[in-house]
């Protein structure tokens, strides 16, 4: 007996299969996409529900190059001791690492976009930037997508990725521009100039190419799980975990009532 389908009956656009086919979409995986689309055009098509532009081709690529990696970070880490600790999950490592991707590092273009939608929308862009600008002044917490601990006096990745941006002639330009008039804000109540850093300028050119300020995260997630996976492959090949871990035990002193003799760890 058929079941009978109501305004409530939760649906799916993004994948069918029958015995003899799969369809991605409305797009045959095999006739149409297999050997004819890239993973990004791909990833777009299902992330967006369009068939994405050459522009959103090429912003997109270079986000995803410009996240993929910064070195020893907290979800590299995280990785690399997961993966010490059960080397038989290759997966379970490189999702601790992604469990990394949040609101302080790597996943910060989602609360600058947040700020950018506010700018854009604003009947008075400046007044709305100066008053984000006051307001992390004085609540001393840092501005979404500004300052960067490592790259100083400016983030590279932050300006060559607006460069591109600006020399695409089909964006609109609204969330770089918001961006910049946040970027004036910035320093002049800071009075000194601070950095756009890199997630700053990715939130503008997705924004740019129509990804949803909620989804931007995601794209960290799938730039870094690469990333993730060639730490893995390092891990196999020069192992650091069992360093990292060693460093961190003695570097922290115990300080508690408990006895003060330590073994070292063979």
């Amino acid at each position: 007996m058929t079941s009978k389908k109501n305004a409530d009956t939760p649906v799916t656009r993004l994948c069918t299969h029958t015995l003899t086919s799969l369809h991605y979409g409305d797009a045959d995986l095999v006739k149409d996409l297999m050997g004819q689309r890239t993973f990004t055009e791909v990833m777009l098509m299902q992330i967006l529900g369009r068939t994405p532009r050459p522009v959103d081709l090429r912003i997109t690529d270079v986000v995803l190059i410009v996240l993929m990696e910064h070195g020893l970070t907290p979800s590299a880490i995280a990785t690399r001791l997961v993966y010490m600790s059960a080397p038989e999950n290759l997966q379970g490592a490189v999702s601790a690492g992604l469990l990394a991707v949040g609101s302080a590092f790597v996943g910060t273009m989602e609360n600058c976009s947040r700020l950018l939608d506010r700018i854009a929308a604003a009947a008075d862009p400046e007044a709305e930037a100066l008053a984000i600008a006051r307001h992390h002044k004085e609540t001393k917490t840092p501005t979404p997508g500004f300052g960067h601990h490592l790259h100083k006096p400016v983030d590279p990745r932050a300006y060559k990725l607006l460069e591109m941006g600006r020399a695409e002639g089909e964006l609109r330009g609204d969330k770089i521009r918001a961006l910049e008039t946040l970027s004036k804000a910035v320093d002049a109540v800071a009075g000194r100039p601070v950095t756009i850093n890199a997630t700053g300028a990715v939130a503008a050119l997705l924004g740019e190419i129509g990804v949803p300020t909620n989804v931007m995260r995601g794209f960290a997630v799938i730039s870094r799980a690469a990333g993730l996976v060639a730490h893995i492959v390092e891990e196999q090949q020069s192992p650091s975990g069992r360093f990292i871990w060693d460093t961190v035990e003695h570097a922290i002193p115990y300080v508690g009532a408990g006895g003060s003799e330590r073994q070292d760890r063979a």
